[in-house]
Parts: structure tokens; sequence; C-alpha cells
């Protein structure tokens, strides 16, 4: 009998290491404080909070599991619970809301990192979602070519994605960081890039998250033909960085000249004041890319 109960708490034991686990993390001391007005919610202290959190995370993990982080936002969570009839002073209703976001939002696996290190990759994973959304949603409502029936926000993202390819295979073998900036109506977007390219026509390794992420944005720059451009940042063994840039103009890739780079990145952008140039950092022109034309207008 004890036989067979051992052994059905080992089965359980198995089984549990299989359900994922999630946690909900307020990460600044604002959300914090808004989450106090709820009489189930037992923290004052937002430190101390962070430090029952972390604690919680490494006994998950030291159970087995998989176990994400997601954010967690209170205006997002009391819209939630308002539109589902939820009571938003219980526990269940944080869990249900925490699921949810997880499902459709920003998540950063927990791999034992330390608190203050897990924080900013999720804000940094929340930017990069929000981000994603809004320029998404900027080309699915730029609606078809008058002229030529096109979808031109799926054409503009197409376009986007050869120039990024075309950029990386002119780029050459090394760590290649990009960062493409373009204004919208309501904000700047920004995306970032990291990747690596081997020799002998090797693939470049990319997240194909931020990969997305970077041809969305530039996207948005090329369907609306705004300002905007991009900056490469190439590292490689035994030499110095380079940089490279290129501005958006008529919804085209531009090459910047040695001197345009040098300037865009020796000057204040606020004061306009010069700034001494970088250590081991060459400055060189954009080259060009292999464009496939012009996108369709809205």
């Amino acid at each position: 009998m004890a036989h067979t109960r051992n052994k059905r708490l080992t089965m359980r034991r198995a089984l549990r290491r299989d359900v994922p686990a999630t946690v909900g993390l307020l990460v600044d001391e604002q959300d914090f404080a808004a989450m106090r007005r709820y009489r189930t919610f037992t923290f004052h202290d937002h430190p101390d909070y962070l430090h029952h959190v972390e604690g919680l995370l490494r006994t998950l993990s030291a159970q087995g599991g998989h176990t994400t982080v997601a954010l967690f936002d209170p205006e997002d969570f009391a819209r939630f619970c308002t539109e589902t009839g939820l009571d938003p002073d219980t526990s269940t209703s944080r869990s249900r809301y925490t699921a949810e976001v997880a499902a459709a939002g920003a998540t950063v696996a927990y791999t034992g990192q330390p608190i203050d290190h897990l924080v900013p990759l999720l804000i940094n994973r929340s930017v990069r979602q929000a981000t994603w959304e809004y320029a998404t949603s900027l080309l699915s409502d730029l609606g078809q070519c008058a002229d030529c029936g096109e979808d031109v926000g799926r054409s503009a993202f197409h376009r986007a994605s050869q120039l990024l390819l075309s950029l990386l295979e002119a780029a050459g073998p090394g760590t290649h960081h990009l960062v493409c900036s373009i204004p919208a109506a309501d904000e700047q977007l920004l995306a970032v890039l990291h990747v690596t390219c081997g020799g002998d026509a090797a693939p470049a390794a990319l997240d194909s998250s931020e990969g997305a992420e970077f041809a969305t944005v530039l996207a948005v720059g090329i369907a609306l033909e705004s300002a905007g451009g991009v900056v490469l940042r190439s590292s490689a063994p035994g030499t110095p960085d380079r940089l490279h840039g290129w501005r958006l103009h008529q919804g085209r890739l531009m090459p910047l000249t040695e001197a345009e780079v040098f300037s865009a990145y020796c000057t204040d952008a606020d004061t306009g004041e010069p700034l001494s140039p970088e250590p081991h950092v060459e400055y060189r022109a954009g080259f060009e890319l292999n464009d496939p034309g012009p996108a369709p207008h809205h």
C-alpha cells in the first residue's frame, strides 16, 4: 500500500514538472503603489515585494518546471476586471489576468537571472512588444493601393524584409548591431536588431522576433515615406568597429556620406555641440543596397 502511494506521489511530481508557471511582476514603485489599494494585496514595500518574487521564482525553478515572468500593469488589470466582471480585489482575478497577459503579451523566461537583471529585460521586452503592435496597426490601417490594388502594409513589409537581408549580406562576416528609427504620429518608433554573420556564405544568426520587429518598423517608414533612418555598427575580432548609416527618403534607404555618419554620431542631439569621436571606431559611408523598388501608395 505504501509502495503504491509513493508511486502515485512520484508520478504527480513528474506531471507537475510538465506544467508551466507564470508570475506577474510589478516592475516599479508606481505600479506597486497602485496595487496597494486592494485589501488582498498584502505587500507594503516594493523592494521587499521584489525579494519575495525572486524567492518564488527560485522555488519554481528548483521544482524543474518552466517559468515565465509577465509584466503586471495595474491599469490594464483594472480594465480587464471591468470587462470580465471580476472582482479585482482577489488573488484569483490577479492570476487570471496574469495568464491572459502571458498568452498574448510580453514575457521573459526565468533562467535564474537576479531580479535586478530580470526587471530591465521585462521592460525592454514590453516596449518592443508595444512598438511592434503599434507599427503593425499603422501598416494594417493603410489599406490597398489605389492604382494596383496591392495591400500597402504587406507590400512595405515585404520590401523592408528584402532590404534587411540585402543590408546583412553586404555587411559581411561579424557581429552587427542595427537600429531603425522612424517618426510616427504619436511616438518615435525604434527597433534594434543584433545579428551574427558567419563567413563562407553562412546564414545570418538572428532572433526571428527581433527581425520581424525591425522589418515592421522600417516598413512603416517606407509605406508612409517618412523621415528616419538606419544605422549599423559592425564588430569583428582584431579590427575597429565600423559605423554606417542610411536615411529614408521617399521610401528609399539612401546611404549617408562618411562626413554625415561622423556628424550624426559626434554631435549632441540636444545641444548641437560636437562630441569626441569614439576610440577604436571607424566612421564610414553607408553602402548601396539592393532595393526592390518603391512600395505601393495608399
